[in-house]
């Protein structure tokens, strides 16, 4: 049945292809761009347009060598080339006739192959038309049962009469590897290969309809699910109409709604979205999102409050066992109870504690509700930069919740809250909105009993909740947004204050923590004062509870270190003295400045106020010749360097009084440089202090190292008045200077100054520069020799700062 014609033998260029098989009388088109490859394109393009393709072996190798390729191939005709911008060529080819290599030559690059053509011819027969009848049968339902192959297209390409036509045609649109393609394209005869096409058939119609059967039994389980869902919702509705299932899940929210106590409007939206959520279906979206809708509006606290103590007496006693000292912020919380008492129906107060780290504010908090006996909840603000964490987010979002405020109202139960807003000077803003503004209805007294979030859609009700907002600065707080405010403000402790509260809160509160008894450790008063004085410099105490922390830790571990057998031993009985501080905590960070410092030409101490308190700041000056420039160096602001600059305009106007000639700057250069240059530093309060320092170096006469001082200077040398009196009179004293000249305007601010300070140092009120020179110079002190003469003349004088950038005068 199956002859051989006379086989023919050529010589063609040759082109390995890859991860495809070609079969005769077969249209394919591919990409080609190895060198090799399209060398091997061109010569045939040039010739005839035949070219033998033959797959490679490994679809992973670049470079094929001939025994990387499979020995029978069909030899092809170009039909179309196309050159693609990227240097390759798309090539549609169709194939011809099988062909066998006998040879590979390597010519100009590329393939060329001697090759026999392997043509076959199939004479009809019984046995050839059932076989054919067979493949076109089962390659009719395989590509019914395949989704990737369209019916029409595929069954038209491959409708022949020719069988050897038919087979090929099958083998090219089977769903198969390369491998069995390229094991039908090696079948020369005929019917041999129609057979083993049918085979082929069978085995992947059988894959396919075992994949649909898995398909169908997956949709026949969800079906069953769903169908099992229905019926038991079904069974429900049933049992709940005879009344023997669970409660009526919406009777059961009608009854919540009519006993929450409600607003009118709130309770209409809440029954209006009731009967939305009756109608809807339990599974979809919309009625998950009524459902927490309505959660939330039962959650929040419509009518519940906390019975307020109003006892004064017992409120005191409570605020005094919290805290010692702030007896100001005492005072204003016994008379916010007093009124209480008096009125029935107060508005509700906001009150902003206003101070640097570690003094007590949220804790501060925290005291006043227990105090009062309402509930506490607090929010911090710190880093809050979106309204919606005020307001909420509507109910048309994602994911959407009520804010922080209604969020802790519900969290709190009850209407009248003792609500701490912490940080609220560190909020910023972007393009979701400014939260500060957001707060401003929640913190006015006149509007916040009609506040509305977001998500809740109603008015609430917030003028009975106890507000208290907490910040470092007032700057950085919207002017509107202060208004709204009562600001206590809690400067830093003084050293009797913190060893006070050291012995009666913190000393016993890591104990308890680190499991240490009294009887393990304890503190001598003298203990705790070296600690302050040499371990810490800050105005709060968190870093006098570090370091006690730290001894109780040490102790603690003496302690397990002595255990033998589980049993606890005898106890540590360790006693902390001024003398064994540094064993415990090491060499000491902070020495007072007053004890080892001595006078010196150009080198004043002024005062300076900082987020964390008060602080004591050098500033130094030296005299060099030059021509006559002023260096301003140490990250000084604008404000701080027109200071210096009205210092140094103020000693020019005074030579003649300080015995200087009166061109004495014409050849000369000063420096000033404040000290930490890290740290920026504004502000018109070392006016004084530059001012001093500066005729200071140019008199030789050296400062006084145990005064202080703390101005603004004019022109004219008079001394104005400054702020943060009290913050900076306790650096003084933290440091070891007990002698501090201010302007006489601030005289008033002495009454915020804690009775002890006042008394310990000496405060000496001036009104002009004149007066804090003779106060400041000691001209006791010989002259620094090493400081040399006052030059006499130079041209005129100049001014810059430390990047050289020059100052008027």
């Amino acid at each position: 049945m199956f002859s051989k014609d006379k086989l023919e033998l050529k010589r063609v260029p040759m082109m390995p292809v890859r991860e495809m098989v070609i079969f005769p009388q077969m249209m394919t088109p591919f990409i080609v761009g190895r060198e090799s490859s399209v060398r091997a394109l061109e010569d045939a393009l040039a010739g005839d347009k035949k070219i033998f393709l033959a797959t490679q072996l490994d679809a992973s190798v670049d470079e094929p060598k001939p025994k990387d390729i499979h020995q029978v191939g069909t030899l092809a005709s170009i039909v179309q080339s196309v050159k693609l911008p990227d240097g390759n060529i798309r090539v549609l080819v169709e194939g011809s006739e099988r062909a066998k290599i006998l040879a590979i030559s390597t010519e100009d690059g590329f393939f060329r192959a001697h090759i026999r053509l392997m043509p076959g011819r199939l004479e009809t027969s019984p046995q050839v038309e059932q076989t054919v009848s067979r493949v076109t049968q089962l390659f009719e339902q395989y590509v019914k049962l395949s989704q990737s192959l369209n019916y029409d297209t595929v069954m038209a390409a491959v409708r022949s009469d020719d069988p050897v036509r038919l087979s090929d045609s099958v083998a090219q649109n089977l769903q198969i590897s390369v491998e069995e393609k390229q094991e039908l394209l090696e079948m020369f005869d005929p019917l041999e290969r129609l057979g083993r096409v049918a085979d082929v058939l069978e085995i992947e119609i059988d894959k396919l309809n075992v994949e649909r059967s898995v398909n169908n039994r997956v949709k026949r389980q969800m079906e069953r699910a769903q169908r099992e869902y229905y019926l038991n919702e079904k069974i429900k509705a049933i049992q709940k109409e005879l009344g023997r299932g669970e409660k009526n899940e919406v009777e059961e929210l009608k009854k919540k709604i009519d006993s929450a106590g409600m607003t009118k409007d709130a309770r209409e939206k809440a029954t209006q979205e009731l009967r939305r959520l009756e109608q809807m279906p339990p599974m979809s979206a919309e009625s998950t999102v009524s459902r927490n809708y309505l959660d939330w509006l039962l959650a929040v606290p419509w009518k519940k409050k906390s019975k307020e103590i109003r006892d004064i007496a017992r409120a005191h006693k409570t605020l005094d066992d919290d805290h010692y000292g702030l007896e100001k912020i005492k005072e204003r919380i016994l008379e916010f109870l007093a009124v209480r008492q008096l009125v029935k129906n107060p508005k509700g107060s906001i009150l902003c504690f206003l101070g640097p780290p570690g003094v007590g504010k949220t804790s501060l908090g925290m005291s006043i509700a227990r105090a009062t006996g309402r509930k506490f909840v607090r929010v911090s603000l710190g880093g809050v930069r979106d309204e919606a964490e005020i307001r909420g987010h509507r109910r048309t979002y994602i994911g959407a919740l009520p804010g922080q405020i209604i969020q802790m109202m519900r969290k709190a139960g009850t209407t009248n809250p003792v609500f701490l807003l912490d940080e609220v000077d560190k909020m910023s803003t972007d393009f979701r909105g400014d939260p500060s503004a957001a707060l401003m209805e929640v913190l006015d007294p006149e509007l916040n009993h009609s506040f509305t979030d977001h998500y809740l859609d109603v008015e609430y009700d917030l003028s009975k909740v106890m507000f208290i907002c907490t910040a470092n600065v007032l700057h950085t707080i919207p002017q509107p947004l202060q208004d709204r405010m009562e600001v206590l403000r809690l400067s830093g402790y003084t050293e009797q204050e913190k060893i006070e509260i050291a012995e009666r809160y913190l000393v016993k509160k890591q104990r308890e923590r680190n499991g240490v008894s009294e009887n393990d450790l304890r503190f001598e008063r003298e203990a705790l004062r070296y600690m302050v004085r040499h371990y810490t410099r800050e105005s709060g105490v968190r870093n006098l509870e570090r370091e006690i922390a730290n001894i109780a830790r040490k102790v603690a571990r003496k302690v397990v270190e002595q255990a033998a057998g589980g049993a606890r031993p005898a106890p540590a009985d360790v006693t902390v003295t001024a003398a064994n501080v540094p064993d415990f905590l090491g060499v000491i960070k902070f020495r007072d400045l007053g004890a080892e410092k001595k006078n010196e030409v150009g080198l004043a101490v002024g005062l300076a106020w900082t987020e964390v308190g008060g602080q004591v700041m050098a500033t130094e000056v030296s005299i060099m010749e030059g021509k006559g420039r002023l260096t301003l160096t140490g990250q000084l602001g604008d404000v701080m360097q027109e200071s210096a600059q009205a210092a140094m305009s103020y000693v020019r106007s005074r030579a003649t009084q300080f015995g200087l000639p009166r061109d004495f700057y014409r050849r000369m250069d000063i420096h000033v440089h404040v000290p930490e240059g890290a740290i920026p530093k504004d502000g018109p309060s070392a006016g004084i202090t530059i001012g001093a320092a500066i005729a200071s170096a140019l008199m030789k006469v050296p400062v006084r190292c145990d005064v202080a001082m703390t101005g603004e200077i004019t022109l004219r040398g008079k001394v104005l008045p400054i702020g943060g009196v009290k913050e900076k009179l306790l650096a003084a004293h933290r440091t070891g200077i007990y002698t501090v000249i201010l302007p006489l305007d601030n005289e008033k601010d002495m009454a915020d100054v804690p009775e002890e300070i006042r008394a310990a140092m000496s405060i000496k009120f001036v009104e002009m520069m004149d007066d804090v020179l003779a106060l400041a110079l000691d001209r006791a002190t010989p002259a620094v020799a090493s400081q040399g003469p006052v030059p006499e003349v130079a041209p005129a004088f100049e001014s810059t700062v430390s990047s050289d950038k020059e100052l008027a005068n």
